[in-house]
């Protein structure tokens, strides 16, 4: 199965969150076919939650693009420390930055053991 452009989903995931009215927008652009995308949340209460790509081991065959919750509602600046260490050695890294108060960001999650 062909995996979906880093560029595109980014650009269809921003587009949804903010039709829905959220605030979403892209902190940082990578590379366009295949970056790794993570995707900051705030949650307007002063916690945010940071998702990132699960490994590949975690994923069932076929599967497209899975998260895992790496950091849940966690103070802003541990949130921004994780994200600045990945982009120093990662620079084809995507940031999607998104304000909402719920948990549900319509992505497929990895399954906890």
């Amino acid at each position: 199965m062909a995996r979906l452009r880093s560029d595109l989903w980014c650009m269809a995931f921003v587009r949804r969150h903010n039709d829905l009215g959220h605030m979403c927008v892209v902190s940082r652009r990578g590379d366009p076919i295949a970056g790794q995308i993570f995707i900051e949340v705030d949650h307007l209460d002063g916690t945010h939650s940071l998702y990132t790509p699960a490994p590949a081991v975690s994923r069932d065959d076929g599967a497209g693009l899975v998260f895992q919750r790496r950091f849940d509602r966690a103070e802003p600046a541990r949130i921004r420390e994780r994200i600045e260490r990945e982009a120093e050695f990662d620079l084809d890294l995507w940031v999607l930055s998104i304000d909402m108060r719920g948990d549900d960001l319509g992505i497929d999650l990895m399954r906890e053991q």
